[in-house]
């Protein structure tokens, strides 16, 4: 029970802004943590469903929408997505760009594509109508995208110099968590497409090409995975869920 206690602890400490008691990481607490990440999605959906249902102005509650998983989080995957819009604007070889990941100042991009970020999920968020199915599904894309994440962690090759994806995946037993991981990824899915027929099924496809892209630009693109990709991907996929969602209500408004 005390590992398992650390074991959460661990996953929330090191992705998320929340207050944490002090564990010093260990083997046995870093086994497993991949495994309680989706929890931190869990923390940010709920609140995120409370103002989605809000009787607020629309461009507050967009804003607060925004604002609320960065808040929670501490920025942690921001940084990743910036990090990495520098590294593939070089266009350079997998070896350079992993030197810009490392690099701590922000460049011209990853201004740009931050500031971009922010202004379209700000203008979703702001459209987004709190329907009873986006008020099942929205919660639930914090949770897989950060149960992809995980996945990738402990499934994709890590790039040289990886940092701290490489310390949990190398702590991670791999195939327990690669299996569980997978299970809830399916699980997931097949929950948003029965509890938000097409709004579900959109979100998960969009998840699903995200994911295949995040593959794809990770081995060719940068010799395996990076800390800095997986924060990448998983803004990426809360993004594009989120589009999917907000674009099935317009389609749905015009049909």
């Amino acid at each position: 029970m005390r590992t398992l206690f650390e074991t959460v602890i661990v996953a929330f400490a090191m992705y998320s802004a929340l207050p944490m008691p002090r564990v010093e990481w260990q083997r046995r607490n870093l086994r497993y943590a991949l495994l309680a990440f989706p929890l931190v999605g869990a923390a940010i959906g709920l609140p995120w469903a409370v103002l989605l249902a809000l009787p607020l102005p629309d461009l507050l509650r967009g804003a607060l929408l925004t604002l609320l998983p960065a808040a929670l989080t501490g920025g942690i995957h921001l940084d990743g997505y910036a990090d990495t819009a520098d590294a593939l604007a070089s266009h350079a070889p997998p070896a350079r760009r992993r030197e810009i990941l490392k690099d701590p100042h922000a460049g011209v991009f990853a201004v740009l594509r931050l500031g971009q970020w922010l202004v379209g999920t700000l203008a979703l968020s702001a459209t987004l109508r709190p329907t009873a199915a986006a008020l099942r599904c929205l919660p639930l894309s914090f949770v897989l995208s950060r149960t992809l994440s995980g996945l990738s962690v402990a499934a994709f090759p890590t790039a040289e110099g990886s940092g701290l994806a490489h310390t949990f995946a190398e702590a991670a037993d791999r195939r327990t968590v690669r299996r569980l991981l997978t299970a809830a990824a399916l699980l997931l899915g097949a929950v948003l497409c029965v509890a938000g027929g097409h709004t579900g099924l959109a979100m998960v496809a969009a998840c699903a090409l995200v994911f295949w892209q995040y593959h794809r630009t990770a081995v060719r693109g940068f010799g395996g995975l990076t800390g800095d990709l997986a924060g990448w991907f998983l803004q990426r996929a809360e993004f594009w869920m989120l589009a999917a969602a907000v674009a099935v209500q317009l389609l749905g408004e015009l049909l």
